[in-house]
């Protein structure tokens, strides 16, 4: 008595003669023969996507499978997978007949030639995805040993690690990485599917931006290739999509995202995207994907600490060979707090400057290239040119600004510098007090209301004030 099994088998012999091996990889062998009941074959697909897709490009391919291996009268049922189960509940699904009986007047299904996977081009134009070594576009430079570990980011960096370990089988499916610029959310990622490649070179890890998908998707559209364009992305065992938030108001590619997004989902395969804001502010993208996003973990990246930002410039500084005085780093932490690209930036600067001149790396170097970089990106006004500033306007100099003396003459323009620096930078009050000396935040603040007192109450402060401000322009 046939089964299930057997009458399937019989089905895929015929089904082989007309589909291209690498759709039939992809669409076919995942299938399930799950039980053949009188007439009625019912197979288990992964995703309702899949099952989708079956009925949309295969379906006359299978009515002749069918009535090869059962008859005319032969039925298709598909069992389709809506969660995977896991060791404590069994997979769940439901079932629904073959909607899409082909038509009499269908064109019969060609044989495929030769020739047919050469029509196989996906969005990275490779003919056959079976036995190729495909590029993941990753960069090898960012890797977790290279990836400083703080307050800041050990949430994201954890879960990136589990996930780098066991990608696909974690609860951290999708793991969205969100912050602003410059702190380090491409790194993480692209370090996640480097230790992925490293532990397993045979999983398919692709690194894409979300504009280079949109761009492909495009073009697939234009060339009339959007089953390849699809098939490529099935195949892929982790997804890392580099600045989701682009998709927004793209319907069309969000159509296909989402579906691609559930098939690779449903069947075990890790998806990792990175956005510039939580998934709750995503404005312009669909419910239903931004339901999906919260299946998995979002973890944010927030701005360095100063312990953080020390021990990045440090890394930065080992990885490249450069041994400096810990007081340039520690000056050099608490004149940066935007974010790691910013710091990063600085160094390389700095170890350029220090090589092009034959310089040592000194307070003086780092004080003249951090002058030059705040210049060029229209950060006018700094703590450094605050002071120089008080200092030629009360006849002091900068030993006195960090001095300890408490001299009414000296005292009073110290706190107008401190005042200035909290309006004009984006300092902490800590780091504000270690640039006058190393002193506290409290004194930082008693300068403050000082001298906003003084604005209110003084007219002869208020007129210098507005006087000395002139230099600085206006306020970030």
């Amino acid at each position: 008595m046939r089964d299930a099994k057997s009458v399937w088998q019989e089905c895929l012999k015929i089904i082989r003669e007309y589909v291209p091996d690498q759709s039939f990889k992809t669409w076919f062998e995942p299938i399930v023969p799950a039980r053949l009941s009188g007439n009625t074959l019912t197979i288990q697909v992964p995703s309702e996507f899949f099952y989708e897709w079956l009925e949309e490009n295969y379906v006359h391919v299978l009515r002749r499978a069918i009535d090869h291996a059962i008859g005319r009268q032969g039925m298709l049922e598909y069992a389709v997978i809506v969660d995977k189960g896991d060791d404590k509940k069994p997979p769940m699904g439901y079932t629904v007949p073959n909607q899409r009986p082909a038509p009499q007047n269908a064109p019969a299904p060609q044989k495929k030639a030769n020739a047919e996977p050469e029509q196989l081009r996906n969005p990275f134009e490779l003919p056959d995805l079976d036995g190729l070594e495909l590029t993941s576009y990753l960069n090898p430079i960012y890797t977790f040993e290279n990836y400083v570990e703080g307050d800041f980011n050990r949430l994201a960096r954890s879960a990136g690690h589990a996930v780098a370990t066991k990608p696909g089988v974690t609860s951290f499916n999708p793991l969205l990485i969100y912050g602003g610029v410059g702190l380090g959310k491409t790194h993480l990622a692209q370090a996640i599917g480097n230790q992925i490649k490293a532990s397993d070179a045979g999983k398919f890890v692709l690194f894409v931006s979300t504009e280079k998908f949109m761009n492909q998707f495009v073009m697939a559209v234009r060339n009339n290739s959007i089953q390849n364009f699809t098939n490529f992305y099935l195949q892929i065992d982790v997804l890392i999509l580099d600045d989701v938030q682009f998709l927004a108001g793209k319907e069309r590619t969000q159509e296909t995202f989402f579906h691609i997004f559930n098939h690779l989902h449903q069947t075990g395969k890790q998806i990792i995207m990175t956005s510039d804001r939580p998934p709750k502010d995503l404005q312009g993208l669909q419910d239903r994907l931004l339901s999906r996003f919260k299946w998995g973990l979002s973890a944010d990246l927030q701005m360095p600490d100063l312990e953080s930002r020390i021990a990045i410039i440090m890394k930065k500084l080992h990885g490249d060979g450069v041994d400096i005085d810990y007081e340039v780093i520690e000056y050099l932490a608490h004149s940066i707090d935007t974010n790691v690209r910013e710091l990063e930036g600085v160094v390389v600067s700095l170890i350029a400057q220090a090589t092009l001149l034959r310089r040592e790396i000194d307070m003086n170097l780092a004080r003249q290239v951090l002058r030059n970089i705040v210049q060029d990106s229209e950060r006018e006004v700094t703590i450094e040119t605050i002071m120089e500033t008080i200092c030629q306007h009360y006849k002091t100099t900068l030993q006195d600004m960090k001095g300890k003396s408490r001299k009414k003459e000296l005292v009073f323009p110290r706190q107008v510098a401190m005042y200035f620096a909290k309006e004009y930078t984006d300092l902490s009050l800590k780091s504000i007090g270690y640039h006058f000396g190393g002193r506290d935040h409290s004194t930082v603040i008693h300068a403050i209301q000082t001298i906003s007192e003084l604005k209110e109450h003084n007219k002869d402060v208020k007129a210098q004030l507005l006087e000395l401000q002139k230099n600085f322009g206006k306020r970030n």
